[in-house]
């Protein structure tokens, strides 16, 4: 391990990196354990369009698309069996991490079906079955946080399932979030059960703030609209770190820490540089903050590894993040518009990568079937 590789250095911040992204020869090529081992790599985590990308791009996996149709499995029971098997491989590769951290690091993630989005019960079936199917402590499942998708988090973590809500966009669905974490362990110590083990991050999405806003602001063209480009994703994480350190700040969740609690870490999420006249680590750089967590997809992590700067930066311009909503709102740009089109348009972009990953293993598995 380098002392000065900044991934490293992030570390010793306080902040965890988690990498974005997953693929089968990542783990069986020995890159992954590299990774942990030279860059101190601490998670990782997938979606709908990262598993798109690996099985319908690529080669590796049609031995086991092969063999599933000769058994006639459903498509999406296909899927299912490959994602559950890289997960559980990569669970494992982290299980060093994870035992090291005490449990706090060394996860990895696997989502519900992204149809399930706006369907509380068939989400909370879902999670049962995937976290059954791992059967890995250091597994997380992910359930998105929309309206129908707190209640399930909140039974979820009752039953003693580790969550990662994923596509947070609003710092008041945020803190509807972490009630559910905190309700939910209060009610497992109210049952007499333990909740030392129960592990739960918070992911934040970041750098799609900017591209919405920013849209609206130049259809707008104004002095006034241009000098709010990029500033509002960054404010609207701050504002939600400030909000993590008032609720895990609170005696409420000192009483559950009594009891072995861990806290429920923000994960920064789409983090890489969408627009190209910021700079790549615009947005890593800016969110360097203790007790959270940054994913980051492979070409982000490589550019920190290569020129991150890691500062704790988290608290700059406090008063500033709070002022550009309220200079957005007089332009007529409304953070919960903008939350809620996030939300929809993520919901939508996963279920579509879904839906596509569906077609190819399909079309895939007859064309092995016919040759």
């Amino acid at each position: 391990m380098s002392a000065g590789n900044p991934l490293q250095r992030l570390r010793d911040l306080g902040q965890s990196v988690w990498y974005d992204y997953i693929r089968r020869d990542l783990i069986t090529t020995g890159e992954l354990a590299k990774l942990i081992r030279e860059d101190g790599l601490a998670g990782m985590t997938s979606n709908p369009t990262i598993f798109q990308k690996a099985i319908a791009e690529t080669e590796l996996y049609d031995e086991d698309v092969r063999r599933a149709g000769g058994e006639g499995r459903e498509t999406f029971a296909i899927f299912e069996q490959l994602a559950v098997e890289d997960v559980r491989r990569a669970a494992d590769a982290f299980r060093p991490v994870f035992d090291a951290t005490k449990g706090s690091d060394g996860f990895v993630s696997i989502e519900v079906g992204p149809h399930l989005a706006n369907d509380t019960e068939g989400s909370i079936r879902e999670a049962r079955r995937l976290w059954q199917e791992c059967d890995r402590r250091n597994v997380m499942v992910k359930i998105p946080g929309t309206a129908a998708g707190v209640p399930a988090i909140r039974r979820c973590i009752a039953e003693g399932i580790n969550i990662n809500i994923t596509l947070l966009f609003s710092v008041a669905r945020y803190r509807e979030v972490m009630e559910a974490y905190l309700s939910a362990l209060e009610e497992r110590v109210a049952a007499g059960q333990p909740i030392d083990r129960l592990r739960s991050v918070a992911s934040f999405f970041v750098s799609r703030v900017d591209t919405n806003v920013d849209k609206k602001l130049d259809r707008l063209g104004t002095d006034a609209a241009r000098r709010l480009r990029g500033k509002a994703a960054i404010a609207n994480a701050r504002l939600a770190y400030q909000a993590f350190r008032e609720v895990f700040g609170a005696p409420r969740f000192a009483a559950l820490r009594e009891k072995g609690a861990l806290l429920q870490r923000p994960l920064w999420a789409s983090t890489s540089t969408k627009d190209p006249a910021y700079p790549d680590l615009y947005y890593v750089e800016a969110l360097v903050a203790p007790d959270t967590v940054d994913t980051m997809p492979p070409e982000t992590f490589a550019s920190y590894r290569d020129h991150g700067d890691p500062k704790v930066r988290i608290s700059d311009d406090l008063d500033e993040a709070a002022d550009v909503f309220r200079r957005l709102a007089e332009l007529g740009i409304e953070e919960p518009v903008v939350s809620r089109e996030l939300e929809e348009e993520g919901v939508r972009k996963f279920s579509d990568s879904y839906d596509s990953l569906l077609k190819t293993l399909a079309e895939k598995e007859k064309a092995m079937r016919v040759a």
